[in-house]
């Protein structure tokens, strides 16, 4: 019989994939998800939207997991039995919020739902964390490469996989992905999509902080969803271990692309029909000296745009926007080597590189769901 799953956070960008894969290729008897957010209310594509609404085989609970009691109702089934498979994408994955923000809804959250997990003997908990947490580095880190998180989001996320290690019994593995990009992403690639929009609308060129080679490695959604199952399954099969070596597994998330600035800027300027370039070396240094101005400056320059964008166009509600945090608009270098899960566990990455196809099919989502202005691209 199929495994049966349960799904923390899975309504969100990552969570809606994985939901549609699993289900597409008849890989759960039962997927549970548990949120926060309701998913009539949650931007889903057409396609997920009938998931969640019509499939059997999907169990939605709306749950605050800060909440002891919450947590414990997510876990129980019915008829009794135990999940096979625990995945937690429950995080505030938002930048710029307070510390005591992330540590309700990341750390805190985390410790508790794994601390359940091992409680009920589930043979596998994955807690998908960010490859944001190693030291900003031209090399790409590997899983045993220096930590030195510099977001506040990959500071919490940190401090939660330190904890989770602790806890005795739990078969934990930890995924630490790249810029996570694809249908339904937010936060990761689509503000820079959003910014070649902007700059078509005011036809000018689109010039960015630091070089074209800073690093921005990335991994496309589907391959994160694919990755996710493959962790829990191998780990699973090998009773609660996953690959060769004893203890937690730690796989980072990285396609073959070696994504930086420059290539990203490439497929935006064929994209939407502009020119991009670079501020160079004395805007850059400025820049890093007055970060919070500078950060002003750009959101101001982009946010009102797209707005008028938005509105000539008629899409009146939409979580899409140009806003960068000055997390993001730091000089720091995501550079990741994913290639461990293929190497031991013989995972192999479907979107090995970013193409304009990909990203146009991001745009082309945002556009079908009403939540992006229609002719915007070239």
């Amino acid at each position: 019989m199929a495994p049966t799953v349960l799904l923390l956070g899975g309504v969100g960008f990552i969570g809606r994939n994985l939901v549609q894969y699993l289900l597409d290729k008849s890989l759960v008897e039962t997927v549970r998800v548990a949120d926060k957010a309701l998913p009539a209310t949650a931007y889903l594509n057409d396609a997920q939207k009938r998931l969640f609404t019509e499939d059997k085989r999907v169990e939605f609970r709306q749950a605050n997991l800060t909440n002891a009691a919450a947590i414990e109702k997510v876990y129980t089934r019915d008829d009794g039995k135990e999940f096979d498979y625990v995945i937690n994408l429950a995080a505030e994955t938002k930048y710029g919020q307070s510390d005591e923000v992330y540590d309700e809804r990341t750390y805190q959250l985390s410790v508790a739902v794994a601390n359940e997990a091992a409680k009920r003997k589930v043979k596998v908990f994955v807690e998908v964390s960010t490859a944001q947490v190693y030291e900003s580095d031209k090399k790409p880190s590997g899983e045993e490469g220096k930590v030195k998180p510099w977001t506040a989001v990959a500071k919490s996320k940190l401090k939660a996989e330190e904890e989770l290690k602790k806890i005795p019994g739990l078969n934990l593995v930890i995924l630490r992905p790249a810029l996570v990009y694809g249908p339904g992403d937010v936060y990761g690639l689509t503000p820079r999509l959003i910014m070649g929009a902007v700059y078509r609308q005011l036809n000018e060129k689109m010039e960015l902080l630091w070089t074209k080679d800073l690093k921005m490695n990335t991994v496309h959604v589907s391959d994160v969803a694919r990755a996710i199952w493959h962790v829990s399954a191998t780990t699973a099969e090998q009773g609660g271990r996953a690959g060769p070596v004893t203890g937690v597994e730690i796989y980072n998330l990285a396609d073959h692309n070696d994504t930086d600035q420059g290539k990203v800027n490439n497929l935006i300027e064929i994209i939407f029909g502009i020119k991009t370039g670079f501020q160079g070396t004395m805007i850059s240094q400025f820049a890093k000296l007055n970060l919070e101005a500078v950060t002003e400056d750009v959101n101001d320059k982009h946010l009102q745009p797209w707005s008028e964008l938005c509105k000539s166009a008629g899409v009146a509600n939409t979580p899409l926007t140009p806003y960068l945090d000055k997390e993001l608009l730091k000089d720091n270098a995501l550079s990741v080597d994913g290639t461990k899960i293929e190497k031991t566990l013989g995972f192999g990455y479907l979107v090995p590189t970013m193409t304009e196809a990909g990203l146009r099919e991001v745009v082309a989502g945002f556009v079908e769901s009403g939540t992006w202005p229609k002719g915007t691209t070239k």
